[in-house]
C-alpha cells in the first residue's frame, strides 16, 4: 500500500468516526430535550391536576364484612358494607352465628327449670329476663309475689342496670380508641357485681328471680353494702363526665354520628336508649309501671338529638336515676316473705326436707316434674336497660310451656343501624354500632 493509499485510509477512518461522534451527540441532545419535555409536561400535569384517563370501574362501590372476628362486633356479628371509597352507602347486619335455640329449649324445660335457661340470654342484665319469664309464670297462675319478693325483684334490676351501663360505658371508650374508660368502667362494674354476688351468690347468670318470688332473702349487711357502692359508682360516673362529655376528640367521634329521628325509630319498634334519644320519652316503668316503680322517685332520661353523644350521655345519667332507685329501696325495703308460701310452687326450706316426709315429696315433685300452670297465654314485659324485653307464653295445662317467645331489644335496635351508618364513614361503623349496645346472646336466642 503506498503513501496516498494509507493518507486516504486514515482519512475515511477519522470522518467515520467523526460522524459518529456528531450522531451521538444529536441522539443525546433530543433525548435530553424529549426528557424535559416530558418533565415539564409531568410537572404541569401534577401542578395543575390535569386530566387523567378514567380507570375502567373506578366509580364502582366494594362490599367488605366488618366481623363476625371484629372486636367491636362482639364477636358474632357480622356487617356486610357497601362502600364507595370510604363512605358507606348501605350496611346491613347479618345474625345467626350463636343459633343457641334458646326458646325451643325453654319449650322442654318445667317452668322451675326455665330461669336457668333465659337468664343467659341478655348475660349483660340477667336479671331481666328472670323477671319477664317470672312475670309471665305468675300471670299464668294468677299469683300475687308478696310485696317484699316485689322490691327485692326492683332493687336487683337496677343494680343489673347499673351494671350493664357501666359496661357499656367501658366498651364503647374502647372502641373508640379512650382505653382509659375500659378500665374505669370495668373498675366501677366489678364492684357492682360483687354486690349482685353476695345477694344471689353468682356474677351473672343468677336464677335468683323465680316463678313466685326469688330465691332467697337479703343477707345480713345487704343495706351497708348497696349504699356503699352507690357512693362508689356515683363518684365514677362523674369521673366519667369529666373525661369525655367535654373531650374535643370525644365530641369529634360522637356528635352528629348515627343520627336517627323519632318517626324512624318507631318505625323499626326501637326501644330503650335509642328511642328516647330521639326525643321519644318512653320507659316502662313510668309508662306502664310494674314492680314498685311507681311507688319511687326516678326521672326518665331522654334527648332530641338521636345520635351516637345522646345514647352515651343517657345511659350516664340513667345509671344515677338507678342510684337513686337503689337508695330508696334500701330506705322503703317491706319486711315479709320474699316467696309465695305455696306448696305446690314454692320447694320447703331445706332444713324441713330432713324432718318432713310432706317435705322431702314436695321438694323431689318440683324439681323433678316442676308444677303445672292452668292453660293459657300471656305476655309479660319489663324495661331492661337495652329497652322493652317480653316474654310471649302459651300453656297447655302441663308443666312445660307449649310455645315461649321472647322479645330480646338488641335483635329489634339491631336493624336500626343500617338507618345510622348509611353515607357515613367506615370508621363512624364502629361508633354506630357500639351505641346501639347489642348483646349478641339476646339476638340469636
Amino acid at each position: 500500500m503506498n503513501d496516498f493509499e494509507h493518507e486516504h485510509v486514515e482519512t475515511d477512518a477519522d470522518a467515520a468516526v467523526t460522524d459518529a461522534a456528531v450522531a451521538e451527540q444529536v441522539r443525546l441532545e433530543r433525548q435530553t430535550d424529549e426528557g424535559e419535555q416530558l418533565l415539564t409536561q409531568h410537572s404541569e400535569i401534577v401542578v395543575t391536576g390535569g386530566p387523567w384517563p378514567e380507570v375502567e370501574g373506578e366509580s364502582q362501590t366494594m362490599i367488605i364484612n366488618m366481623g363476625p372476628q371484629h372486636p367491636s362486633t362482639h364477636g358474632v356479628l357480622r356487617i356486610m358494607m357497601e362502600l364507595d371509597g370510604e363512605t358507606v352507602v348501605r350496611a346491613k347486619p347479618i345474625v345467626g352465628y350463636l343459633h343457641t335455640g334458646m326458646e325451643k329449649t325453654g319449650e322442654q324445660l318445667t317452668y322451675v327449670q326455665g330461669c336457668t335457661n333465659v337468664t343467659r340470654m341478655d348475660y349483660a342484665s340477667p336479671i331481666a329476663n328472670e323477671l319477664v319469664f317470672s312475670m309471665a309464670v305468675e300471670q299464668l297462675l294468677d299469683v300475687t309475689v308478696p310485696e317484699r319478693a316485689t322490691w327485692i325483684r326492683m332493687l336487683l334490676a337496677e343494680l343489673s342496670r347499673m351494671a350493664s351501663h357501666l359496661l357499656f360505658q367501658a366498651s364503647n371508650g374502647m372502641d373508640l380508641g379512650a382505653v382509659s374508660m375500659m378500665l374505669f368502667g370495668w373498675r366501677e362494674r366489678e364492684e357492682v357485681l360483687r354486690v349482685l354476688e353476695k345477694v344471689t351468690g353468682l356474677r351473672m347468670n343468677h336464677n335468683f328471680v323465680r316463678p313466685g318470688g326469688v330465691a332467697a332473702d337479703l343477707p345480713d349487711g345487704w343495706q351497708d353494702t348497696c349504699l356503699d357502692v352507690c357512693d362508689l359508682v356515683e363518684r365514677g360516673i362523674g369521673e366519667y363526665d369529666d373525661l369525655l362529655t367535654g373531650n374535643p376528640i370525644w365530641l369529634e367521634r360522637m356528635v352528629g354520628v348515627g343520627v336517627i329521628t323519632k318517626d324512624e325509630a318507631l318505625a323499626l319498634a326501637a326501644s330503650g336508649p335509642i328511642l328516647r334519644s330521639t326525643g321519644f320519652a318512653w320507659d316502662l316503668r313510668k309508662t306502664q309501671p310494674y314492680l314498685a316503680y311507681d311507688q319511687v322517685d326516678f326521672d326518665v332520661i331522654y334527648t332530641e338529638n338521636g345520635d351516637c353523644f345522646d345514647r352515651y350521655r343517657i345511659r350516664l345519667y340513667e345509671i344515677a336515676e338507678s342510684i337513686k332507685i337503689v337508695r330508696q329501696c334500701v330506705d322503703m325495703m317491706p319486711s315479709g316473705d320474699y316467696r309465695v308460701q305455696n306448696k305446690k310452687i314454692t320447694p320447703p326450706p331445706r332444713a324441713r326436707i330432713d324432718e318432713s316426709m310432706e317435705a322431702l315429696i314436695h321438694h323431689f315433685k318440683l324439681f323433678t316434674e316442676g308444677f303445672r300452670v292452668p292453660a293459657g297465654e300471656t305476655y309479660a314485659v319489663a324495661e331492661s336497660p337495652r329497652g322493652e324485653v317480653g316474654c310471649y307464653m302459651v300453656s297447655d295445662g302441663t308443666g312445660k310451656p307449649i310455645r315461649m317467645h321472647v322479645r330480646g331489644p338488641s335483635f329489634y335496635n339491631l336493624q336500626t343501624m343500617s338507618t345510622m351508618i348509611e353515607n357515613r364513614m367506615v370508621a363512624d361503623g364502629v361508633a354506630i354500632v357500639s351505641s346501639v349496645d347489642p348483646i349478641m346472646g339476646e339476638v340469636d336466642r
